[in-house]
């Protein structure tokens, strides 16, 4: 199989070229060249996505049985990929969000069923658009398209809503003791995905004729609360965890631009009915608990010091946070 990934260095992206590559697929990576080397194996292609006609000499005399576009965010980027692929891929795989399904949730548990629905956060608008003009296509022209859906998936980053992300701030903080924000009650039902395991249901899609016009999310089964996430860190990181909870509306009012992610996702309980995926990919199951998959992540993070960058904006996030918190319960 050959295939051609749009992106393809980035958090999930990134553990999903390496098992492709150790599968035997003749991959093509196609970015700007800026984040990170391609993994050994891959065929590097430097091209701006944004500039079509760059794209088109990069991929000018090749032929893909698969395309994955993974950083497509918009139906204008949807409009260029029709362009570009049609007619030369059996298979266009665009790489959606779990972000997009209803919220609030009518029902705790998510099928492929539930409605695409989210008033709180244009990035999952924006995946919504996506999915509704790739689907016209699909049903009007033909076009080979299949949806896929990430749930928060993790392995070089720290699964987390306030302060983490890709960086080692949140370890930081938990390593000199110091407060970390969990929003709400850190009771609500949170799913927490390692990358290999999404991998390894993702690859299972590729050139399957079966998964054309279909739209599946692949996560785990494991279920945790936002505490026992944040308790599953400090322990990979050997510390108990300073934890203080603030309500979500109060930090998206001191932080506003966190009022999408925790308003448009990760204030509302998460659990997913992986029936699906199970189903066209024969064996799939996620086999990582979040406990040894955040080992691993420690691990990673400690192997060398460059990684263990800390972003002082977010502690200062962090800070203002708990010093309004803090204010107001005076």
């Amino acid at each position: 199989m050959r295939a051609l990934f749009i992106g393809g260095t980035g958090f999930i992206s990134a553990a999903v070229s390496r098992q492709a590559v150790a599968r035997g697929i003749e991959l093509f990576l196609l970015n700007r060249g800026t984040r990170g080397a391609a993994p050994p194996g891959c065929h590097g292609l430097t091209a701006d996505i944004h500039r079509p006609e760059e794209v088109r000499a990069a991929l000018r005399g090749l032929r893909f049985d698969v395309a994955v576009d993974w950083v497509a965010y918009t139906s204008e980027d949807i409009e260029r990929d029709l362009s570009l692929f049609k007619g030369r891929v059996g298979q266009y795989v665009f790489i959606s969000s779990a972000a997009a399904y209803q919220k609030p949730p009518a029902s705790y548990l998510i099928t492929e069923e539930t409605p695409l629905v989210n008033p709180f956060w244009d990035y999952a608008r924006g995946k919504i658009a996506c999915e509704e003009r790739l689907t016209r296509a699909h049903v009007e022209e033909g076009f080979p398209a299949t949806i896929v859906r990430p749930s928060h998936t993790y392995e070089t980053n720290f699964p987390v809503a306030v302060g983490g992300g890709g960086t080692y701030t949140l370890a930081s903080r938990m390593r000199k003791g110091l407060p970390v924000v969990v929003h709400g009650d850190g009771t609500s039902l949170w799913t927490v995905t390692h990358a290999e395991d999404f991998a390894r249901g993702f690859l299972g899609l590729l050139g399957k004729t079966e998964a054309v016009g279909q739209a599946f999310h692949i996560t785990s089964d494991e279920v945790l609360t936002w505490d026992e996430i944040y308790r599953s860190i400090a322990e990979g990181l050997g510390v108990e965890a300073n934890v203080v909870h603030v309500p979500s509306d109060f930090i998206a009012r001191v932080v506003p631009r966190l009022s999408g992610t925790l308003h448009g996702d990760k204030k509302w309980s998460a659990v997913f009915d992986n029936g699906k995926i199970k189903r066209f990919v024969p064996g799939f199951r996620a086999s990582v608990p979040f406990r040894e998959g955040i080992r691993r992540t420690v691990e990673w993070f400690e192997a060398d010091g460059r990684r263990r960058r800390v972003d002082e904006s977010l502690n200062e996030e962090t800070e203002r946070i708990l010093g309004a918190y803090e204010g107001r319960s005076r």
